[in-house]
Formats: C-alpha cells, sequence, structure tokens
C-alpha cells in the first residue's frame, strides 16, 4: 500500500492573521499531533521554498560529509538554498570532539552538545549518524520534519550500523535513503529518495562510508531543493525485507574458527578491521607441532579432501581431536 505523504498547505481559517502559521498536512498523515510551532511557536511563518534555515544532527565521519555539503551550500550565494546552518552533536571525551564538532568549530557554525539543540528559528532537520531517538516534540517543531540521511536500502540495515553490516553479510548492492524520520523508532519513516550502489569487491566499510557519504550528501542536497515536492512524492517503506544493523560488540567482532568459513572471516576483517583496527581471535589448542603442509592441506581442511569441489572460501577450522593416551600397565620383572 502506498502512502501519499503531503506537504501542502491549506488555508488560513476564518479570522487567522497574516503572521498566523498554517499546519502542514504531512504531520496528521504521520499520525503526529501538535502545533507546528511547537512551545512558543518557531517562526512566524512557513516557507514554501528556499532558502532553508537548517539545524543539523551528526557525529561522526559519514555525517561530517553531509554537514560539508550543507555549508557549501550555505556558502553558494547564487544558489539561494541555505540561508541559516546550526549543529547539534553529542558530547565526547576528546578535547577536539568528533568530527562533525571539529568540521563546525573550522567552519565557525553555530555548535550545540545534545541534549541542547539551541532556541533558533529553522524549517527543517537533518539527522546523519546521530545514534540519539529524536521525540515527537522536538520533529513538531520544524514545520518540513527532520530528515535522515541512512547509508543503506531501506527497509534492509536499520539501525546504528548499517555499513558494517553490509560488509560483514556479504551484500553486493547497497545505497543510500533519504528519509522523513518518525519518533520512538529508528529508520521507519517514509523514503523521500534512495539511490543504489554497487559493494565494491573487497573493499573495507571505511572505503564503502566515504563512496556513501558523499552519495548521501549529494542526494541530500537534492532534496532540499524541491522539498515540498519530495515530501508530497514520499513512499512508505515496504514491509518484507526488513533487517536490523545493531552496534557491533565485542563478541561479534571475535573470530569464531570452527563457525566460520575464510570468506566470513575475511569479511569481518573488512567490515571492523579498518575501523577498530583488530579483531579478536580466541584461542585454539592444536596439542601438535604443524608444518605449513598441515597447517593448509590437512590439519584446518581435512573434509577438503573429500571433496574437491569445495572452494577454499567455504573450509572452516577443524580442530583435531586427538585420541586420549591409553596408559601402559607396568610390566613387572622378577628379580631372581
Amino acid at each position: 500500500m502506498r502512502v501519499l505523504v503531503r506537504c501542502c498547505w491549506g488555508p488560513l481559517p476564518v479570522g487567522g492573521g497574516a503572521g498566523r502559521r498554517p499546519t502542514p498536512r504531512w504531520r496528521a498523515l504521520a499520525g503526529l499531533s501538535g502545533s507546528s510551532g511547537g512551545e512558543g511557536g518557531r517562526g512566524a511563518r512557513v516557507r514554501e521554498k528556499p532558502p532553508w534555515r537548517v539545524l543539523f544532527f551528526g557525529t561522526d565521519r559519514f555525517a561530517r560529509e553531509t554537514l560539508r555539503a550543507l555549508h557549501a551550500a550555505r556558502e553558494d550565494k547564487e544558489e539561494e538554498l541555505i540561508e541559516k546552518l546550526e549543529v547539534v552533536t553529542v558530547p565526547s571525551p576528546s578535547p577536539k570532539g568528533l568530527p562533525v564538532k571539529q568540521y563546525a568549530v573550522q567552519s565557525q557554525l553555530p555548535v550545540y552538545e545534545w541534549p541542547d539543540v539551541g532556541s533558533g528559528e529553522y524549517d527543517v532537520g537533518v539527522v546523519a549518524s546521530f545514534g540519539r531517538l529524536l521525540s515527537e516534540a522536538l520533529i513538531l517543531k520544524f514545520p518540513y520534519g527532520i530528515l535522515n540521511v541512512h547509508p543503506s536500502c531501506l527497509p534492509r540495515w536499520r539501525g546504528p550500523a548499517p555499513i558494517i553490516h553490509t560488509v560483514l553479510h556479504g551484500d553486493t548492492v547497497t545505497g543510500v535513503t533519504i528519509m522523513q524520520i518518525r519518533p520512538k523508532r529508528f529508520d521507519v519513516g517514509p523514503i523521500l529518495k534512495q539511490e543504489t550502489v554497487p559493494v565494491p569487491p573487497k573493499g573495507t566499510s571505511k572505503e564503502l562510508e566515504a563512496l556513501l557519504s558523499s552519495l548521501g550528501a549529494s542526494m541530500l542536497i537534492s532534496v532540499l531543493k524541491n522539498l515540498p515536492e519530495s515530501l508530497r512524492n514520499g513512499r512508505q517503506q515496504p514491509t518484507e525485507g526488513v533487517t536490523q544493523a545493531p552496534k557491533i560488540s565485542a563478541a561479534t567482532s571475535c573470530i569464531k574458527w570452527e563457525e566460520q568459513t575464510s570468506e566470513q572471516i575475511f569479511r569481518l576483517y573488512r567490515a571492523v578491521g579498518n575501523i577498530d583496527g583488530w579483531i579478536g581471535v580466541q584461542s585454539v589448542m592444536l596439542k601438535k607441532k604443524l608444518t605449513a603442509t598441515d597447517f593448509y592441506n590437512g590439519y584446518l581442511h581435512p573434509w577438503y579432501q573429500k571433496n574437491s569441489q569445495a572452494q577454499p572460501s567455504q573450509c572452516t577450522f577443524q580442530t583435531l581431536r586427538l585420541p586420549p593416551k591409553k596408559k601402559q600397565k607396568k610390566k613387572i620383572v622378577a628379580m631372581q
């Protein structure tokens, strides 16, 4: 079922003054209630075309590329797409802060630390790799809602680590989705724009992040150029094909020698090795000295020799089970 998400503006109620804000219909269709102006009301009127006043929420390198594109659009006076740009990030133990904060400070953009979101007037919010659920009250303060730049083809890989899971599970195709966020749940809102790209063979999550961050930034600018139309053409996410992308734990990043094939271990390395700099290794008791020939031909892959058609990438580590040594009975020698 396709749900049309509209952002058209109805007539002002009888007796409404010139400065009264109309309520966008997308709120009712999305199941959101409340005044579009929020507490105290942000902004006297809703703008129907650019330049937009944007509040950006982000943290990491992926988000920094989106912020860079928004900042470049604000500096482009001929385009007149962004009038105001301010930034919300999360606290960091590092004195320099996260990549988004570093870029914002260098670019002399106003920065707030969550949960402080400032008190200015904005038309639309933008989220990229923020990792915090935004409340309905906060979403309603933006006349055009809050957009999310998500590095996957939703509904596949909802959650905080879509790029890692794309590499970890051997996906051959991925992409970026620009969606409108909803409160209480991550990555479930209507899709405004979605593009797919092939996953580079043997590429790392860091390399894929660079590719998708550039694509996502470009897609966001395209949506902002036609924001009301993009909202009108939004479509609900399919109910089929939903997968979750939770944060990677220490247990997930550990090699399980007897459960994973060499291909899965290589994908694990490409998924998390270039981010954390290491992957965990659990110890295995060998109980014998191995030559190079033993290691490849016989010890790790005993079943491979019985099935010559199997690919080496399908092989798993097979721990050698040595039979227990039989205790020899002591012979009693009669002394004459």
